[in-house]
């Protein structure tokens, strides 16, 4: 199979079975050439049921987990998002066919310099990237319409919350360093409601509001 066939393939087998219903999401797994975010000698894993390292001991995260963490953020196009890990690219890209403006905080610099021309070379005008500490997001840019957390943290950092717009989500996989589950956080009404979903495991968020190096 080709690319394209394997990335048919991995939403029939893989996503809709266990679940992914928004038809937007399954469209832009669908579309979006996910090899291209993996070094060439892993590019024929790219569509299988599992993680792949990137590099820094860094990974992209199962087909699986950036649907549903998608889905959750309940995107109808318009938002303004913040993504908190951008490793290799590939959900900020999933984010910015689904969304307005994608705005992608990275702490290691190299990770962030080839994502950004991963971009470039896909035509994505509407990725923002910016080396920093993840755990204090992007204050300059806030409030924004969603917030995803790729790493896993202890809990969710008080600078996100602060950052998060009424109305909006946030998304995160919380525990500890080596199991977690994802948690969606809606803020109403100056409230945080909070809804806990499927259990994962995700390299830990390294910040000063996240896990210590």
């Amino acid at each position: 199979m080709g690319f394209k066939e394997l990335r048919e393939f991995m939403v029939n087998t893989q996503l809709i079975p266990r679940g992914i219903k928004d038809k937007r999401v399954l469209n832009v797994m669908k579309r979006v050439p996910r090899h291209l975010f993996v070094d060439e000698s892993s590019q024929y894993k790219a569509y299988e049921d599992m993680a792949l390292p990137i590099g820094e001991g860094q990974t992209l995260s199962q087909p699986y987990m950036v649907a549903i963490m998608t889905e959750l953020l309940e995107l109808n196009g318009n938002e303004r998002v913040l993504e908190i890990g951008t490793g290799s690219g590939y959900q900020a890209v999933i984010l910015a066919e689904l969304s307005r403006e994608v705005y992608t905080v990275e702490r290691i610099a190299s990770l962030a310099q080839q994502a950004e021309e991963r971009f470039q070379s896909l035509g994505y005008a509407n990725i923002h990237v910016r080396v920093s500490n993840g755990t204090l997001g992007w204050p300059d840019e806030s409030p924004f319409d969603r917030i995803i957390i790729t790493a896993g943290t202890p809990k969710i950092p008080d600078p996100l919350i602060e950052q998060i717009s009424e109305e909006g989500f946030i998304i995160a996989p919380v525990g500890d360093r080596f199991s977690q589950q994802l948690l969606r956080i809606k803020k109403s009404g100056g409230r945080l409601f909070e809804e806990y979903h499927t259990l994962c495991v995700f390299v830990p968020l390294i910040g000063e509001y996240g896990w210590k190096e």
